[in-house]
């Protein structure tokens, strides 16, 4: 789960964290109004969506008084802003954050990650912050310095320091920030954050280490640990399908593809979705039932798959261990008759009660074709969208 920036650096205020103050606005007159708060000589302008490369994008405003102010919330409030992680379609902008501007003497990159080549959190900085970060990893990787945290110890104050020391950021003010880097650390564990990144990270004329903007992702599987987390979700930056999908349990993805997949177990999903691709077919979804759904949940999936539009076919491919394959059958069915199914079906199960399971898909009455295997299945939907 992401959230914006301006929640995140409200997390960050409780632990510590130096950040600039601000607050959100959802229109123009209330960005006026929180800059007259603010008093800040400079005011910045931050379109609030859940993407990286605002900057570049034209997503932030430096304004020099109140006229400015509402001239730019005026521009990004509605703007569809198009970044290299947005893709084509880009987000339109619903919210702001007017923030007082800083004074900027230097800027960094720092961030938390969990690194999966060693299993720890792991501390990324850099003195190369800014918006070509993405190019420094790729063409200046010696400028990126780690730290990997043993989760017993925690991140120890000497690693904040050499990390510091790493990033060039001046001798006298290291400790100022290794405490933020502290602060950092304590806030991405006790949140459950799977990312944390402060990029820029400034060192400002007055001597101050400031976080200038705070991205945060969380673990969904921790959520349920943090009511104040789950609050702080924005549904309009989500895929539809995606939150229908989430009450039910469902893991759910939206691709850009044409055919919908319907398949239980994530490594089976990611199999299904490159062998429809190897068979010169697009996946629409990655979906995963889950090992233990109900027949009643399988019938959510094959509507969320049926709700999006550019849907030609779908493919249900099922290995029944834990999961029945009469109850996949019997949401297959029950969707099918329920949205009237207008598109090709591929079904192929195996696996427990799979017998009975084709029993009731042939005395079903559907126009469904059946698949022995999973390349079956896969060249037989990609034949019929195709």
């Amino acid at each position: 789960m992401n959230i914006h920036e301006y929640q995140g650096k409200e997390i960050l205020r409780k632990y510590g964290v130096s950040v600039p103050n601000g607050k959100v606005a959802f229109s123009p007159e209330e960005a006026v109004k929180v800059a007259k708060e603010l008093g800040s000589n400079v005011i910045v302008v931050k379109a609030q969506i859940h993407a990286g490369g605002r900057g570049k994008a034209g997503g932030v405003k430096i304004a020099k008084n109140l006229e400015e102010v509402r001239t730019y919330a005026k521009e990004l409030l509605g703007k569809i802003l198009v970044t290299h992680q947005t893709g084509p379609e880009g987000k339109e902008v619903k919210r702001l954050y007017i923030e007082e501007g800083s004074d900027i003497k230097k800027e960094y990159y720092l961030s938390f990650v969990l690194d999966r080549a060693t299993s720890r959190v792991t501390l990324m900085g850099s003195e190369e912050g800014g918006m070509d970060i993405e190019e420094v990893a790729e063409h200046s990787p010696e400028k990126i310095f780690k730290e990997v945290i043993d989760p017993v110890s925690g991140l120890l104050p000497f690693q904040a320091r050499r990390m510091a020391f790493s990033m060039n950021i001046p001798a006298k003010l290291v400790n100022k920030a290794a405490k933020l880097m502290l602060g950092l650390y304590e806030a991405f564990v006790t949140k459950d954050a799977s990312i944390l990144e402060i990029n820029p990270l400034v060192v400002t004329g007055s001597e101050e280490v400031v976080a200038l903007d705070a991205k945060f992702n969380f673990d969904g599987n921790g959520l349920y640990r943090h009511k104040d987390i789950v609050e702080l979700r924005d549904y309009d930056e989500e895929d539809p399908k995606e939150i229908e999908a989430s009450k039910y349990d469902l893991s759910y993805i939206s691709l850009d593809g044409n055919i919908g997949c319907m398949v239980n177990g994530a490594g089976l999903a990611m199999a299904t979705m490159d062998t429809i691709s190897y068979y010169g077919g697009k996946p629409a979804n990655f979906l995963d039932v889950g090992g233990g759904a109900t027949a009643e949940k399988v019938t959510e999936a094959f509507k969320i798959i049926l709700s999006d539009p550019n849907v030609k076919g779908i493919f249900v491919n099922i290995f029944g261990g834990i999961m029945k394959c009469d109850v996949i059958a019997e949401g297959v069915i029950t969707a099918a008759k329920e949205v009237g199914l207008k598109v090709p079906l591929v079904v192929r199960l195996e696996g427990t009660n799979v017998g009975l399971g084709k029993e009731l898909l042939n005395a079903s009455g559907l126009n469904i074709v059946a698949a022995d295997s999973m390349a079956d299945g896969a060249e037989k939907i990609v034949e019929l969208v195709g």
